[in-house]
């Protein structure tokens, strides 16, 4: 087992912590914004050293994409992916997050050195996924996850429902309450409209008493109101993770890390009235 990089979440008392940013790094030939950009090993490295310079406070590899409507792949085809990049990029010094809903997968990255599992089914696909985490020992990010959207239901009951059926799998699998986070999962299995409710109400989904997650980046619910190509997100993306964390986020998953870094900065100095450094 390799010396693993300490990693605590902020406290994020909305009086000192300042929000953590997720850097995103798809080793992905179909990832939704950046699909094949990563691919090539040496290419995801550089783009990972680029992202801890930018102030990423962590690092989440992808061997699959996950995006609404993507073909599954194999776990031999996923960690294939991710064999290349993962040692060289845990060896950087950043928290590594692996992103799978595959239990397989996540172990193994976790053996390598990764500090956090991203579970885009919130330890609901795999049965295995919360007994791998619990032996781990690392944190994990609970997302709320639909298999289609439902303009009919109530999106914030519906999250409320999921969240506590993630939560009491981790505890029964013996999850340090410390180590879970909540992700509402914008963009997965949501209208238009239900995305933007839980936003304008994200600082309800405290109740639950864990660290929340935002990662809007460049999604379609941007792009609809800003009428928007995918390469022109970024503005539309700072303001929805900064209205997250106005309401609450711990930390937010961002494809563009300098400017996200900067306004989590910029939060911590208006909260503390001075320059944090």
């Amino acid at each position: 087992m390799p010396t693993r990089i300490p990693y605590e979440l902020p406290r994020f008392d909305g009086k000192s912590e300042r929000p953590h940013v997720m850097g995103i790094l798809n080793v992905t030939p179909d990832s939704f914004s950046d699909g094949g950009r990563n691919a090539v090993a040496g290419t995801a490295l550089a783009h990972a050293r680029q992202m801890i310079a930018d102030g990423a406070d962590i690092i989440d590899v992808g061997g699959e994409s996950t995006r609404p409507g993507s073909e599954p792949v194999s776990l031999d085809l996923e960690w294939s992916r991710l064999v290349p990049v993962l040692d060289e990029v845990i060896a950087m010094g950043t928290p590594v997050s692996i992103d799978t809903y595959k239990a397989e997968i996540a172990r193994r990255a976790c053996a390598a050195g990764a500090l956090i599992v991203n579970d885009v089914w919130g330890l609901q696909k795999d049965p295995a996924m919360a007994d791998t985490v619990a032996e781990a020992g690392v944190h994990v990010v609970m997302m709320h996850n639909r298999t289609e959207a439902d303009p009919e239901i109530d999106i914030l009951a519906d999250i409320d429902r999921f969240f506590e059926a993630s939560m009491e799998l981790a505890e029964r699998a013996g999850i340090a309450k410390d180590k879970q986070i909540l992700d509402p999962g914008f963009g997965f299995g949501k209208t238009i409209d239900q995305n933007f409710r839980i936003l304008n109400r994200f600082e309800t989904l405290a109740k639950h008493g864990l660290p929340l997650l935002a990662g809007a980046s460049r999604k379609r619910m941007i792009g609809t109101v800003l009428n928007a190509e995918m390469e022109d997100r970024l503005y539309g993306s700072m303001a929805v993770h900064m209205t997250a964390m106005l309401k609450g986020a711990a930390i937010v998953r961002a494809h563009d890390v300098r400017p996200h870094a900067d306004c989590a900065r910029m939060l911590e100095a208006t909260r503390l009235e001075r320059n944090p450094t």
